[in-house]
């Protein structure tokens, strides 16, 4: 596994590596999320389950624009589930030491999780909880690994780049939002819409679409606090006072990381349920991997899947346990599909 801080980009194959990472980082980062949001039982927690959600299909679009890049450069991007617990692709992690990514119901531990995950380079210290934003040395942030990416494709010449080769665009998923990359101007807006979702802008919590980046979000939830504009405070913003409305009681009883579960000694129905996530699971990926690799019209088929998916997690997240008081949500567990798998 590379350390991204200390391999510099020099050559087309150093980028497509990196593109790679990339890929990874975004995808990785959606079935912890997904398994936060879906731990929230229906009509719980809605202000959280928003955010969350939010940020989760922005990771799938980020996941599909990285896609484009590498295609438009000649590249073949491959879709490879993480196993949980384990390392995000890169060793990105906060405060130089790499993160291990769980599978957590919505708790503090998983919104710090999760804000760790998108952390910028530079945490604003708003008041009120100060101290908890404390920031030492920083080890290579997601924004700071494709703006050196970005640095780098600037360099390319125009043959470097493959008109429309294996796109994905918002005629297939997320009208508005997925774009073809077919230059090296495309390519530095998607990194630019990238780094500013996921971050902000330096010193500023809000996007380019003026909306909160990820990791206020996040944050949103792990303080229960509203972030909210300040003017002629030194900071602009403070947390609160307001409070978001999360109740951390109202969450389905889930283990954590149910990939390191026996479920050997649970009940059928338990079992049953953890073969239906992991199927629909694996049928999502390898739609997916099909979409990006040149079947563009496969994406329908991943968000079947996806859908599928969803509501194979609602049954796990209800269906008890061998101690009766715990459910689990989904492994998250990869078994290529006979027809799908290209891998």
């Amino acid at each position: 596994m590379i350390r991204l801080q200390a391999r510099p980009l020099d050559t087309l194959e150093d980028a497509f590596d990196l593109l790679q990472t990339a890929i990874g980082v975004e995808f990785g980062t959606l079935p912890p999320y997904l398994y936060a949001l879906f731990s929230i039982p229906p009509g719980k927690n809605p202000a959280a389950g928003a955010r969350i959600r939010s940020v989760m299909l922005q990771e799938m679009v980020h996941m599909c624009l990285a896609c484009n890049i590498l295609n438009a450069l000649g590249g073949s991007p491959t879709l490879t589930p993480p196993t949980y617990p384990g390392p995000l692709p890169g060793d990105i992690g906060p405060h130089g030491t790499p993160l291990d990514i769980h599978l957590l119901p919505l708790s503090r531990d998983a919104m710090k999780q999760a804000m760790n995950i998108e952390e910028p380079e530079k945490v604003p210290d708003f008041p009120i909880l100060k101290a908890s934003l404390a920031a030492g040395p920083q080890a290579m942030t997601i924004g700071q690994f494709y703006t050196m990416l970005d640095a780098y494709l600037a360099t390319l010449p125009p043959e470097a780049w493959h008109v429309d080769r294996n796109q994905i665009t918002d005629n297939q998923f997320f009208a508005g939002q997925i774009f073809a990359v077919n230059n090296y101007a495309d390519a530095h807006l998607a990194i630019t819409q990238i780094i500013s979702e996921g971050e902000g802008a330096p010193d500023d919590p809000l996007d380019f679409q003026n909306d909160i980046a990820h990791f206020y979000r996040f944050g949103e939830v792990f303080y229960d606090r509203v972030l909210t504009k300040a003017p002629g405070t030194e900071k602009g913003y403070t947390w609160g006072p307001e409070p978001l409305g999360v109740d951390w009681d109202a969450v389905f009883p889930a283990i954590s990381d149910p990939g390191e579960h026996d479920f050997s000694n649970d009940p059928p129905a338990a079992q049953a349920a953890q073969a239906a996530c992991d199927d629909a699971y694996a049928l999502m990926v390898d739609e997916l991997q099909r979409a990006v690799s040149g079947e563009p019209a496969r994406m329908g088929n991943a968000a079947q899947a996806m859908f599928d998916l969803r509501m194979a997690m609602l049954v796990a997240f209800r269906t008890p346990l061998a101690d009766p008081t715990k459910v689990s949500g989904p492994s998250f567990l990869y078994n290529p599909t006979t027809e799908g798998a290209l891998l």
